[in-house]
């Protein structure tokens, strides 16, 4: 009889819904460095989130589902005079955010961009400030804002560090719900049980597939999985604090559980507790909306405009040295069908600025590639190589450096000298060369949007560390309103 039934005793939640939990529910976070950098992610992050207005094939994508549909109390999308309920909001935001593949970065086993939970936890804490305030109760602040970034960016990073989704065909999206579901459900009131409870509904939840990141099928769904997946998780988090229950062994029940569903039977690796690794170490895209992996490509292509760009007819072949990561994800040959295809293609990211000295959004665009057959004959010309120490020490935890060398060679014989760059200037080793020129970026993002006098208010408070964690949350989210 035993070999016809399953044995139907629930069993304790597993070891690493706890950790999550316990994390968010009681750890504090003690970093001043951590706070500060969660501030720059933020001015950096919604400064991202600006620019993506520009572009039409963005902006289809925002508004509530149901056109002319008003929420009282709604969460505000920076740049919009959008007011939606806080689940669509947070897709609107999430979509923004990562549409220029121009935000934060995370690399390690897996990759992401931990502020792509921004989406979910702007749109909270907006809307429950918002409610408070209506019922006369003290609003979060924006110092509850960075705790809940620094958090997300610790349970999606840490994760990320030796557990690799991307080798078995899956995308780092989930680590955005998880760690969005877990933020939010503390910000709606949520105990430590009902943030294990909200946790497993994130992780049943499955994984959506890398296809849409990988040639033949790469496009712009890449650009707003992250803010589905962060909006998917208020949703959970929602469901949750209304009572659902939780799947106590979501990860670890034989042959119905994650790990051995999408995960090859293969447990979670978590080495390290959760503390603020992540933010204190993330990587920001400062200089080029471009794939992380390719940012050191981008600046030592840069570097060589100089030197080729009155030669360009005269190359015979471009040399470029790279790590594993790299050529696994954005190294390919043949046409480009769309920006979303270019901005995850290593050689048109190294074409583009030799040619014309930087690499911004508009380079993306079929106007643009398509008025200039140069980009693709040089594309033809480029010849990748993997450097050893380069993917080793990509994953070393005192270095994680995203590695690229170029070299050109001319018909001629000649050639110019090897440009390596190590270390991107959003990296930790860089960080003050690199802040100054982020600040600018956010100016300059700003820009795009609002009147200087709007924008200067908004640099003003986001540049004071102390003036911006007391500022209630409904009242900053105020200044990012178009009328």
């Amino acid at each position: 009889m035993s070999n016809n039934v399953e044995l139907n005793q629930r069993p304790d939640p597993d070891a690493l819904l706890v950790q999550i939990a316990d994390y968010v529910d009681s750890t504090p976070i003690a970093s001043a460095e951590a706070y500060n950098t969660a501030r720059n992610c933020l001015m950096d992050t919604l400064g991202c989130g600006l620019l993506a207005l520009r572009f039409p094939e963005c902006t289809k994508h925002l508004g509530p589902l149901v056109p002319g549909t008003t929420v009282r109390h709604g969460a505000r999308v920076p740049g919009t005079s959008h007011e939606l309920d806080p689940v669509t909001a947070a897709f609107n935001i999430g979509c923004i955010i990562r549409w220029l593949d121009f935000n934060d970065t995370w690399l390690a086993a897996e990759w992401g961009h931990p502020s792509d939970n921004l989406g979910g936890i702007l749109a909270t804490a907006d809307y429950l400030s918002r409610v408070a305030v209506a019922e006369g109760k003290p609003p979060l602040t924006m110092r509850d804002v960075l705790t809940a970034m620094i958090k997300a960016h610790e349970i999606q990073g840490v994760l990320a560090l030796e557990n690799s989704f991307n080798r078995v065909g899956l995308d780092h999206v989930l680590l955005v719900r998880v760690a969005s579901t877990a933020v939010v459900t503390k910000m709606l009131g949520g105990n430590r049980d009902q943030i294990i409870d909200a946790v497993s509904q994130a992780w049943v939840d499955g994984c959506a597939l890398r296809t849409y990141r990988h040639a033949p099928n790469a496009g712009s769904r890449k650009s707003w999985a992250a803010g589905d997946a962060t909006s998917r998780a208020v949703r959970l988090a929602m469901i949750t604090m209304k009572g659902e229950m939780g799947l106590p062994s979501v990860l670890s029940a034989p042959k119905w559980g994650y790990y051995d569903v999408l995960f090859n039977g293969n447990a979670f690796s978590v080495k390290q507790d959760f503390a603020s690794y992540v933010m204190e170490n993330v990587l920001f895209k400062i200089s080029f909306p471009a794939e992380f992996h390719a940012q050191t490509a981008v600046e030592a292509a840069v570097t060589l405009h100089s030197q080729v760009k009155d030669r360009v007819d005269e190359i015979e072949r471009i040399e470029i040295t790279t790590h594993e990561s790299a050529i696994r994800i954005i190294s390919k040959e043949g046409e480009l069908a769309n920006p979303a295809d270019r901005d995850h293609c290593l050689q048109y990211m190294v074409a583009v600025p030799l040619l014309y000295g930087n690499l911004v959004a508009e380079h993306y665009e079929d106007a643009f590639h398509h008025a200039d057959p140069r980009i693709d004959a040089l594309r033809q010309k480029m010849v990748i190589k993997e450097d050893p120490r380069y993917s080793a020490e990509y994953l070393e935890a005192d270095k994680r450096s995203i590695a690229n060398a170029i070299q050109i060679f001319f018909t001629d014989g000649s050639s110019t000298e090897q440009v390596a760059v190590e270390y991107p200037i959003g990296h930790r080793r860089r960080r003050e060369e690199g802040i100054p020129v982020l600040e600018q970026k956010f100016r300059t993002n700003l820009a795009t949007r609002f009147p200087r006098a709007q924008s200067e208010k908004i640099v003003a408070l986001c540049s004071d560390q102390a003036a911006l964690e007391k500022t209630p949350v409904h009242e900053f989210m105020s200044l990012f309103v178009i009328n």
